[in-house]
């Protein structure tokens, strides 16, 4: 990720957690934040299988996850884990930003599967 990249994802999510206190109140401002600025529904692919996102949620010990759906079924996924389709939705960088925060930044978007990078 290039300096640039750092910069604006550092900078998103301080307007994330701005005015939080603790990691329960973070978790809770970039669900605002994504919530405003996700696109949703939208296409992504799930180990090797076409979901659509309908959603974000928060869960009861804090997480974000999306909730995907095929076919009549319903599957919440981690969002800081979930591939996200290239071109990505608009609001993704705010994904990014969560997933920064997580501690997950490694995550590359490679024709709709996600791979943690090794180097």
């Amino acid at each position: 990720m290039s300096t640039r990249g750092t910069a604006e994802l550092d900078a998103l999510i301080g307007e994330a957690t701005v005015d939080t206190y603790d990691e329960v109140e973070a978790v809770n401002g970039f669900l605002a934040v994504i919530d405003e600025h996700l696109a949703v529904p939208f296409a992504t692919t799930v180990l090797g299988v076409e979901v659509t996102v309908v959603e974000v949620d928060l869960t009861s010990d804090s997480r974000l996850v999306a909730r995907c759906v095929r076919e009549g079924f319903h599957q919440d996924i981690g969002l800081a884990e979930l591939p996200l389709p290239e071109p990505p939705p608009d609001g993704a960088r705010w994904v990014e930003a969560y997933r920064r925060w997580c501690g997950v930044d490694g995550v590359a978007r490679t024709g709709g599967e996600a791979r943690r990078r090794t180097t």
